[in-house]
Formats: C-alpha cells, structure tokens, sequence
C-alpha cells in the first residue's frame, strides 16, 4: 500500500507559498523601485500574480507570469525572449520588465482590459463564452495583428535557440511543431492509440505544396481587448517558425471555449489585411495537427506528480481535443461519424463507490488558503467525482472499445490493454485505406469518454460535446 515518497511530501506548501510572495516583493524594490501594496494569484493553468505596487510615481500594476508545472526548463524563458522580439518589431505585446529568478517568472506590463474566457473546459461548461459585438469587432481586428506578426522577418529570431534553425522543406515546415510535441509525449508516457494514429495520419498527408516557412504563434487568437480595440497580443509559449495555416487553425481549436464567432469570417479578413490566399484544405489539416498537440499537452497535464497541475482539466479537454480532431479528418476524407451514442444504466462498484464518496465529503471539509484556493479545491473533488462515473460506466466503455477492435483486427482481445497492442500494430501499418474505418472507432471512443465525464448522452449545449465547426463547402 505504501508507494515511494515524493520529494513533495516533506514541502511546507504554505512556507513555499510565502517565500514566493516575499520574491514578488523583493524583485519590485530592487527593480520596478517600488513596494507592493496587493498580491493576487490568477485562476490559471500556470502560477501567475497581478502584482499591485506604489512608487513615487504613482500607482502601477504588474503581473508576474510563472512556469507551468509540466514546463520545460527553458520554455518560460522562450516566451519571454519572443515577446521581446515581438515588442521590437512593433508589435503590440505588453511591456517585458525583465526576469525574475524565484518564483520562476517574468515580469511584464498588466494589461487593464473586457473579460476574456479562460479557454477551459471546466470554466466553459459553468459559463459558456458569449461573443458580443465589440468583441467580434476586436477579432476581425486582431487578424490585422496576428498577419503582422507572420510577417516579422524569420531572421529576427535566430538568437533564440529553439527557433534558430528554421524547417525548409515542406515536410519539415508541416511537421517540425507536432513531432517535437510527440517526441515530448513519448518520454512522458502520454502517447496512447489515438495521438499515435493522428501522428501517423499527419505525416501521411503533409501538405507539399506548402513550402514558405513563418513565425507563427502557435496558439494564435488569444489577446486582450478594451471595447472593439486590441490592447495586448499574448501567450506566445509555443511560438514557432512554421506555416501561418497552423495559426489560423488555432481559431477552430480553441473555440468555443472561448468563442472566436464566424472563423470562416475571420480567415476572409485575414486574406485582405494579409493579401495570402487561405488554403482551407491546409487549415483542415493543421487543425488535426493543433489539436492533436493540445491533447497530448492535455494529458501531460494529468500527470500525477506535478505540483499544481489541474488533472480534471486534463481529462476534459482531452476527451473534447482529440475527438474533435478525428472530427477535423472526417471533414477533410468525406467520413460519417455517429453522434448518436447512450450511456447505459450505471453499475455500482461497491468499493470505490464508497471510496470514491468518501473522498468527496472530506474534500469539501479541507480549509483553503493562499497556497490552496477554492477554486483548486473544487478542481480537485471533481477528480473523485468523475472516478465515480468512471467505475459505473469502466465496463462498457472497455467493452465497446474492444468488441470495435476486435471487429477491425479480426480477433478477439481478453483486455482492452491487449486490444491497443493490436490497434498500435494496425497503426504502425500505415494503410490509408483503413482511415474510413479507424476514424469513427476513435471518435466513437473519445465521445464515450466524455459522456462518463459529464455523466449524460452527448448535449451539444455543453461546450465539452461541441462539434468542430466546418469549413469546407
């Protein structure tokens, strides 16, 4: 019963909170000469601080913008470094004051601005995004900022080293941002059939007519708005040199946890502040390759170990990502998929029902703190929540899943272990001829596990089943 210690175990996690608050404080005397007067952690993936402090000047605000708990060593830096370069070359990006050792962050201008959607499940489902008037207005008016941005010279970013040795060919171009992303998941065990298949699916059907290679946000679409103006462009995290269609397709990706409106709208604006003809076709195909990078983030996100990773969140957009990507293969292959699914009646696990109710009582008795806010509390009893449903709908899930393996591969599996071994087999063969039947598998898969999480048939009013807008004609 007992597993090995984590080196978290012994953390004084208030201790730690407190040093962290008292670097904010020393890093604003040394260098924004100032004394804090308010410090307020975000409700983010990430740890983040909007910072309230007074200098002889007056009033200022700053936010301290920290690592993400599955982050690479030097990830943080890299946003930081291609924000300023960004800035440089007149884009509108907020001010970077400079790099802050502990906590691990960099420190940049706040940003007064209209609320805008986290872009998560869990938030989206509680308050779906609405996208009034001004808002739209500042999207069209973004695509102005986002073509600016593609057309800041590649050059600019050689001294950054992840970004200096720019992809040539068009292979390359199509596939430098996922496979260092499915390189990144094998290591950390986050590859399973679906993000192998998709893997397999992009390098199949790169596009190679594709062959100019640009800065790209990477997760284009995010920026802060006052009214209908563009204040700030931000989240420039996985920023990279490859094809602007990669950028475009961010819109689709994203919405409607955070709602992007009429995208097809917004692709003809971007033709003509850009004067680049979209290729929505090439858009089709980089949506798979945007999603299927944000769901192995997702399930990176769920490791177990990482310190302030939200695990419900993971498992969400999980489920949600990846299928709408076997949605955006569909669209572009002529494919049927079947929406039509049902949860059966529920079986009760007498262990981990109790268990699992258990858990849920006495997180609700746990206090907060600043070092454990209510809002982590309330992602972290829906974890046992979502087990719950998990252990009353395990055995048809598996069940379904494997009798629609054993179907494809000809031969009956004992585990659904053993029925990915062999769908992993069937993967590796790489036989396009099989896409009309393996899409729909996954996708029927992926929609059940959604199902278990929301605990209902699939309701298209909740953001968790949205079907990926269509481009095509």
């Amino acid at each position: 019963m007992t597993d090995h210690a984590s080196s978290l175990d012994n953390l004084d996690h208030e201790a730690h909170e407190a040093q962290q608050l008292a670097g904010i404080r020393e890093w604003v005397a040394a260098h924004l000469g100032g004394e804090v007067q308010e410090i307020t952690r975000l409700e983010r993936w990430r740890p983040q601080w909007k910072v309230s402090y007074a200098t002889g000047d007056g009033h200022r605000v700053v936010l301290f913008r920290g690592n993400r708990p599955v982050a690479g060593e030097n990830d943080l830096r890299f946003e930081m470094e291609v924000m300023q370069v960004l800035e440089a070359n007149g884009i509108q990006v907020p001010h970077i004051h400079g790099w802050v050792d502990f906590p691990k962050a960099f420190v940049m201008d706040w940003v007064d601005t209209d609320d805008r959607a986290p872009g998560m499940v869990h938030t989206a489902i509680e308050n779906p995004d609405t996208l009034s008037e001004e808002r739209w207005q500042a999207l069209l008016g973004y695509m102005q900022h986002l073509a600016q941005m593609h057309a800041v010279p590649v050059d600019e970013f050689r001294h950054i080293r992840q970004l200096s040795h720019p992809p040539q060919t068009p292979r390359e171009i199509a596939l430098h941002q996922s496979e260092r992303m499915y390189r990144i998941g094998k290591k950390t065990d986050s590859i399973d059939t679906i993000a192998e298949f998709l893997q397999t699916w992009l390098r199949r059907n790169v596009p190679e007519h594709r062959n100019e290679a640009r800065f790209i946000a990477g997760d284009a679409g995010q920026f802060m708005s006052a009214g209908t103006q563009v204040l700030a462009v931000m989240d420039l995290e996985i920023a990279n040199i490859g094809d602007t269609h990669w950028d475009l397709a961010c819109f689709r990706g994203r919405h409607p946890l955070e709602n992007m409106g009429d995208i097809p709208a917004l692709y003809r604006r971007y033709e003509e502040v850009s004067g680049d003809r979209v290729d929505l076709r090439v858009v089709g195909y980089y949506t798979v390759a945007f999603l299927q990078l944000s769901g192995i983030a997702a399930r990176m996100f769920m490791l177990p170990e990482v310190r302030g990773g939200n695990w419900i969140e993971g498992a969400l957009e999980y489920s949600s990502i990846m299928r709408r990507a076997f949605e955006a293969i569909a669209e572009l292959q002529g494919l049927e998929l079947d929406f039509d699914l049902h949860l059966p009646a529920p079986v009760k696990k007498e262990w981990e029902d109790s268990g699992l109710r258990k858990l849920l009582v006495d997180i609700e008795r746990l206090p907060t703190s600043s070092a454990f806010a209510p809002w982590e509390k309330r992602l972290l009893s829906d974890i046992p929540r979502f087990l719950l449903n998990y252990a009353r709908y395990r055995d048809w899930f598996e069940r379904e899943a494997m009798r629609e393996i054993s179907e494809l591969t000809g031969h009956s599996h004992a585990t659904l272990a053993e029925a990915d071994k062999a769908m992993f087999e069937i993967i590796a063969e790489d036989d396009a001829a099989r896409d009309a039947l393996i899409v729909p598998i996954m996708h029927r898969r992926l929609l059940r596990l959604g199902m278990i999480l929301a605990g209902t048939d699939p309701d298209f009013a909740n953001p968790l089943f949205h079907k990926l807008d269509p481009i095509l004609d």
